[in-house]
């Protein structure tokens, strides 16, 4: 018998056993009505937390992802690393924590590609990608914050296709691959602040015109 649960509650009780079924049955009524029996959850009340549909279920399963991702590198263990050792174990964990419902996953980004969800799914992965940033120390609110997500959401988008069909031993393909485009990410972060650093020190005609106007005396 259902608790006293609020939606969001039941949505996160409900999300990783709805996961567990959609590879075999999709993301649809029959997933989400077995777990809910299987999870003691009142079917109505699943049905109502899940009123919105497969996108509905698919976004929820996607926090509980990224809540286990989190919960899988301990914040002393962030601590010790550089930047670019953080992203890649907080991705290496997300994927981890995926491994066991690859099937599900693929049937997820099928639905995210119709047309109709396209928005969300975009919605979705910069969720994801952001708390990624944030977790790792990210703390930009310029342009920068939307350019280290933006190639991050690009890099984990290729990773996730090389990682569904990836039969190496301890996904050893989908990490080296993980690495090579993270790499990329840092030398190009390296050279924007350079970049940066030299426009600093590089003659400025505002300030020599203002010099003219404005005289230090």
């Amino acid at each position: 018998m259902t608790q006293d649960w609020t939606l969001d509650e039941v949505r996160d009780r409900l999300a990783p056993a709805i996961a567990a079924n959609a590879a075999f049955d999709g993301w649809g009524d029959a997933a989400r009505d077995l777990a809910a029996e299987t999870m003691a959850v009142d079917a109505d009340v699943a049905r109502v937390a899940f009123a919105q549909g497969a996108v509905a279920m698919i976004d929820a399963w996607f926090a509980h992802v990224d809540a286990a991702m989190v919960a899988a590198v301990p914040d002393e263990a962030l601590a010790a690393m550089k930047v670019r050792a953080r992203i890649t174990a907080l991705v290496e964990a997300r994927l981890a924590v995926l491994a066991p419902e690859r099937e599900s996953l693929r049937r997820a980004l099928a639905v995210l590609a119709l047309p109709a969800n396209v928005a969300r799914a975009a919605k979705l992965g910069w969720r994801s990608v952001d708390r990624i940033w944030r977790v790792a120390g990210d703390t930009a609110t310029d342009y920068n914050h939307y350019t280290k997500r933006a190639m991050l959401l690009a890099v984990y988008g290729a990773t996730i296709a090389v990682f569904l069909d990836d039969e190496s031993e301890g996904q050893a393909d989908t990490r080296a691959f993980l690495a090579r485009r993270i790499d990329g990410i840092m030398r190009f972060e390296k050279a924007k602040a350079g970049m940066a650093r030299r426009a600093q020190r590089r003659p400025s005609l505002s300030r020599f015109v203002g010099r003219l106007r404005y005289p230090v005396v």
